[in-house]
């Protein structure tokens, strides 16, 4: 399945996975802090930085803030205003990589596609079911990558299908399990194949909130084209992501070993290479004479046993052939037989 991003990157198995690093609140609000986030994942060579577009207004409502006063605070010093975020979308064209932003309204979306011209629309999981503005986004055309944490499958069917049918052509899905960090035995990578059997014309990917970098290499391998990861300047800081991310050696590690595995992935055709073809030749056996064989006696099971010859000789495939015929020469112990 081939999927096109807003700017024509095109994701698909035939690709090298797109990588998406996720700094969600690392920058603390600080513009500054964001661009030196942006340097660092560019450095690491990946995709995509990716940043959270909320605001007091989009994120809760007046009554969760009346009992939780401290999440208003919360929000307001972690966003980033149009301006910023306008800011930091110039800043990553000038450095050559993607910059997005997850939106958690209608109205951030549009800026998002209209202003910062991202290559895609990211739906958290908390939007999975949020129908009414899964209908819109599918609506503005632009490429879609929809986060499953929390959900279950027939959840995850409905906003897929609801998608496509309003239009959406460029999907991605991504396997995700929204626990920060997740423990090993909850992540379930056989759901990547589940769903890459399920949705044959979407594309999948992986949201990665295990600590390490193994998991996420991993999901390459079972298919994931998109790999999201949360990253962070310093591990240690407080905040809702951070045990959760990779530092700066561990996004750089990242990044290189998820682009080896696409290496060793390759086709699913088996065809010997060229430098395989060269191997075969010297370890690949070949019939010689088990036993001393007279002129015009009989091959048989007895006097013939296929051993390395570097590459000299008939194949073991035509013994049988071999069987028929008796020998036109003498033969010793060992020597090649070349009828």
């Amino acid at each position: 399945m081939k999927t096109l991003l807003n700017n024509n990157r095109e994701i698909s198995n035939e690709c090298v996975p797109y990588f998406i690093a996720e700094v969600n609140t690392s920058h603390f609000g600080d513009i500054e802090k964001a661009k030196k986030l942006i340097d660092a994942v560019k450095k690491a060579g990946a995709d995509c930085v990716k940043f959270q577009s909320w605001s007091t207004d989009s994120l809760y409502s007046n009554d969760f803030y009346k009992e939780n006063p401290m999440a208003k605070r919360f929000v307001k010093k972690f966003s980033l205003d149009e301006n910023e975020q306008e800011i930091l979308a110039e800043y990553c064209k000038s450095v050559n990589i993607d910059f997005a932003s997850t939106p958690y309204s209608i109205n951030e979306a549009n800026f998002l596609i209209n202003k910062c011209k991202v290559p895609f629309i990211k739906v958290a999981s908390m939007d999975i079911n949020n129908y009414p503005y899964l209908r819109y986004l599918a609506k503005t055309e632009s490429a879609i990558i929809i986060s499953s944490g929390m959900a279950n499958f027939d959840e995850i069917t409905k906003a897929i299908k609801l998608l496509e049918s309003e239009g959406a052509k460029n999907v991605i899905l991504l396997h995700c399990i929204s626990i920060y960090p997740a423990a090993p035995e909850l992540i379930n990578l056989n759901h990547i194949r589940f769903l890459k059997e399920s949705f044959p014309n979407i594309t999948i990917g992986y949201s990665d909130h295990t600590l390490g970098i193994e998991v996420g290499i991993a999901s390459v391998a079972m298919g994931a084209c998109v790999v999201e990861k949360h990253f962070t300047l310093d591990t240690d800081q407080l905040g809702p992501d951070h045990k959760a991310s990779l530092s700066t050696e561990e996004l750089k590690r990242y990044v290189k070993e998820i682009r080896r595995v696409e290496l060793f992935m390759g086709t699913s055709i088996k065809r010997p290479s060229f430098d395989e073809l060269k191997t075969r030749d010297t370890l690949q056996k070949c019939l010689v004479a088990s036993k001393s064989i007279s002129r015009f006696a009989p091959f048989t099971e007895d006097n013939v046993v296929a051993k390395r010859t570097g590459g000299k000789g008939i194949s073991p495939i035509y013994i049988k052939d071999i069987f028929k015929k008796n020998a036109s020469k003498n033969y010793d112990v060992d020597d090649i037989i070349d009828e």
